[in-house]
């Protein structure tokens, strides 16, 4: 019983390494590497590569997925280009598996890990910024062979209890129950990278045949994809068919090494005569890499055709302002908050273009649509609300500000937008008339500006010129609008009135100009850049 616990607490502490590195490493280099998908990635060949070497990088196949869906659902990758990550991050994710097959059991690292874990965990709890995560990463490390040693001690004392006749045989049938096994194991431990490192620990310890453990390794990768499908609960259109994508390529992939495996062992007897078996922790790692290489291969050339067909699968049904807006996506802060934003400019441009409207009479400022702008200015405050950080992440912090703001802004406005007679007082009033026609052009030299660029740094620019103009035009015709109300050339109510729509004119153009100021320091924190198909 002492070798069941032993063996179960091995592979508890390699889980608990895997996720204590990947959280260091995204720590370190999650932003950049989080940048440079959107850089490289200009096609679904170049998003593989990239997703591939940031997953290796990360360890973390379901942070890139994270990732890939936010981009999508902002605008910034194509679902196209978004496929050649999701596809990539699958050979990523094999990285573990040889650095337990070609460390764990060829060296004797036990006198070497535990000093860094050691050393992992004081730089963790004496270091500042990229340090502190660094030190997570390095006890991360450790502990992933810590648990490996665990592991290895733990199927040793089984000799004899457990062989390869204990698990179902190397028989088509028997193969399919090892894989259904390898599916129930990733749906239990929920890492791909743990399996497999049990069955590598298997072979190594001859509890179990290559051809066993390989049935297995291919129920893993199956297996992951379940993560993948609990994710699209309740999640955007993007989100669900990132996850569907993620199963349909798994399960292509599968059934691909499941028909392989034979002629793959066949090929290394053919190569090198027995090597199979006397090398089996290489022999299958390196049919869990090839495997999945090989579906990336044969799916790349026809990713636009999947997308296609995913797309019909999974219809866009929701034209709403804030259907970027995926509760998953909040498990990664910069990933939320760059759906935020783009949601948030498309609320601002719906807000700018409502006023104009309004200032106009236009019978698209109806009710309707400004409980339609209320309703999504609400749901992405609730978001917000969701999105957490601190000052000490920088750049996280300054984006989650600007986010902020930006939306408090646009919800004065949208109090603003209910005022009616306030807002189409200025073209039947002369002391109004050059101030409204001061916003009505800005407004609309914004409009134009937006839809030809895009850059609301550049907006903003031009957002401030007009609120500093209104604002002059709105102090001039305060004063002569309160001469003419003290000379009795206007009533005092209808007086009243005016100054009312000069103060509602002059505060929109403000509010303008916050709008598109936060919003271009948003697009500044982002560092993101946007990606041309």
């Amino acid at each position: 019983m002492t070798q069941w616990f032993e063996l179960l607490g091995g592979l508890g502490i390699f889980l608990l390494g895997v996720v204590i590195m990947t959280d260091g490493l995204k720590g370190v280099a999650g932003d950049a590497l989080r940048s440079a998908l959107t850089r490289f990635t200009r096609s679904p060949y170049s998003g593989a590569a990239t997703g591939a070497i940031s997953t290796a990088i990360l360890q973390s196949s379901s942070a890139m997925t994270l990732a890939a869906v936010g981009f999508v659902g902002a605008g910034l990758l194509t679902f196209s280009q978004a496929l050649g990550i999701v596809f990539g991050a699958n050979i990523g994710t094999t990285i573990t598996g040889w650095l337990v097959a070609l460390l764990g059991f060829k060296f004797d690292l036990d006198s070497v890990v535990m000093p860094l874990v050691l050393l992992g965990v004081l730089m963790h709890l004496l270091g500042r910024g990229k340090s502190r995560q660094g030190g997570m990463a390095l006890a991360g490390f450790g502990l992933i062979f810590v648990g490996i040693t665990a592991m290895q001690s733990g199927m040793s004392g089984l000799e004899g209890q457990l062989t390869p006749e204990t698990f179902p045989p190397n028989t088509f049938a028997g193969r399919l129950q090892l894989l259904a096994i390898g599916v129930l194991i990733t749906l239990v431990t929920q890492s791909s990278s743990a399996g497999v490192a049990t069955a590598l620990t298997a072979v190594h310890t001859g509890t179990m045949s290559f051809e066993q453990a390989a049935a297995m390794v291919i129920g893993m990768d199956v297996g992951t994809t379940a993560t993948a499908l609990f994710a699209t609960i309740g999640g955007s259109v993007e989100t669900r068919r990132t996850g569907y994508s993620h199963v349909v390529y798994n399960l292509f992939t599968g059934v691909g090494a499941f028909l392989l495996l034979t002629p793959y062992v066949w090929l290394w007897q053919w190569l090198a005569p027995g090597e199979v078996y006397q090398q089996a922790e290489i022999a299958l790692v390196a049919f869990h890499s090839s495997f999945n290489a090989l579906g990336i291969v044969v799916i790349l050339p026809f990713s636009e055709k999947f997308a296609a067909l995913m797309m019909k699968l999974v219809p866009d049904r929701d034209s709403s302002l804030v259907s970027r807006l995926d509760r998953q996506l909040l498990a990664d802060p910069m990933v939320a908050l760059e759906a935020l934003r783009v949601t948030l400019q498309d609320i601002a441009r719906a807000e700018f273009y409502y006023c104009l409207d309004l200032m106009r009479n236009q019978a698209s400022a109806n009710p309707e649509r400004l409980a339609e702008l209320g309703l999504a200015i609400d749901k992405s405050q609730r978001y917000l609300d969701l999105i957490h950080s601190s000052p000490e992440r920088s750049r996280e912090w300054q984006f989650l500000m600007a986010c902020m703001h930006s939306l408090d802004h646009m919800g004065r406005l949208h109090d603003r937008l209910f005022d009616k007679e306030r807002a189409q007082l200025w073209q039947s009033t002369e002391r109004l008339f050059h101030l409204g026609g001061e916003l009505d052009s800005g407004l609309r030299e914004l409009r134009n500006l937006e839809q030809r660029a895009g850059d609301w740094s550049e907006l903003a620019v031009r957002a401030s010129v007009m609120a500093q103009a209104c604002e002059e035009d709105a102090r001039r015709a305060r004063e002569l609008m309160m001469s003419d109300i003290a000379q009795g050339r206007e009533d005092t109510v209808r007086g009243e009135l005016m100054l009312e729509s000069s103060r509602w004119l002059r505060r929109v153009a403000e509010h303008v100009w916050r709008i598109s100021h936060y919003l271009g320091e948003a697009g500044g924190q982002s560092q993101i850049t946007q990606v041309k198909n």
